[in-house]
């Protein structure tokens, strides 16, 4: 039974992640829902393109006031994305060099959440599909150096390929522990990436499992899976993504979806269901 949260580093991890991007004028209601479900992890990042990390502060705020959360029950994972992923409502000065652009967009998530560690500090992904450009190093020597400080307790990577993230644990001076990445079925549940994380004990956080997956989730296969643990769909999709040591993350804006996508711990799937839902994924 995989457990429901994790200790990494001395922080609590929770394997399942509330995602905030593509919320708008939404995310703090819905923030506040998915924390009165039970979420006491929240991804989010500094990029008011598809995030408000604002609304999300102001969500923990609202919850913490009320006595639902104190900090220390939340594990915090932001980003800083680099200007190309950006609009124009900037969390730093696009003039700046990347480092203190790094810096200022650090600052500006405390500011936004209320806190003065970031749990997990990502980067939202390199600046080109190959390899890693000179930008990506200064914002990882930056990223390294907010976490020397000790305000950001973990690094983490985004939107990464194989040998980009090999680059990277190869000459980081603090490696990453988190990958997050579209995890697509149709791509092996992006096993290559998940097998460097297990065998250099870095942790895969999968996202768009369900959206990026509709003709798996729509398989007979699945459905008869699903209905012999007499569970939906998409809790055997996200049970098959912690048995096979992946954090999940869920941005579902619905209280029941919440719930239920939390209702994972009680039971395992099988080693040949497991083995199934991994080969569906090829013939698929």
């Amino acid at each position: 039974m995989v457990d429901r949260d994790q200790k990494i580093e001395g922080v609590r991890v929770p394997r399942v992640l509330y995602g905030t991007a593509w919320k708008e004028q939404r995310t703090q209601s819905l923030t506040q829902l998915a924390l009165r479900q039970g979420f006491r992890g929240i991804d989010t990042a500094n990029q008011r393109r598809h995030y408000d990390e604002a609304a999300v502060g102001r969500a923990i705020a609202a919850s913490a006031s009320s006595g639902l959360v104190f900090r220390d029950d939340l594990f915090l994972q932001t980003k800083f994305t680099f200007r190309q992923g950006q609009d124009r409502r900037l969390p730093y000065d696009p003039q700046a060099p990347i480092p203190r652009q790094v810096e200022q967009s650090f600052a500006s998530s405390l500011e936004h959440l209320g806190t003065d560690a970031i749990d997990s500090y990502v980067l939202h992904g390199p600046t080109q599909r190959v390899g890693l450009a000179p930008p990506d190093w200064e914002a990882w020597r930056a990223m390294e150096a907010l976490h020397e400080s000790g305000r950001a307790r973990m690094l983490g990577v985004s939107n990464v390929a194989l040998e980009q993230l090999q680059q990277l644990c190869g000459e980081a001076h603090v490696r990453p522990r988190f990958v997050q990445n579209r995890c697509y079925a149709a791509r092996g549940w992006d096993r290559a990436i998940r097998e460097f994380c297990a065998a250099n004990h870095l942790i895969y956080q999968g996202f768009s499992l369900l959206t990026a997956n509709r003709d798996v989730l729509a398989h007979a296969e699945m459905n008869r899976i699903a209905k012999r643990y007499g569970r939906t769909v998409s809790q055997i999709v996200f049970r098959f993504a912690l048995e096979v040591g992946m954090m999940v993350l869920t941005g579902t804006t619905d209280a029941d979806h919440m719930r239920a996508d939390l209702d994972l711990f009680d039971f395992n799937l099988e080693p040949e269901d497991v083995e199934r839902i991994e080969a569906l994924a090829v013939r698929a």
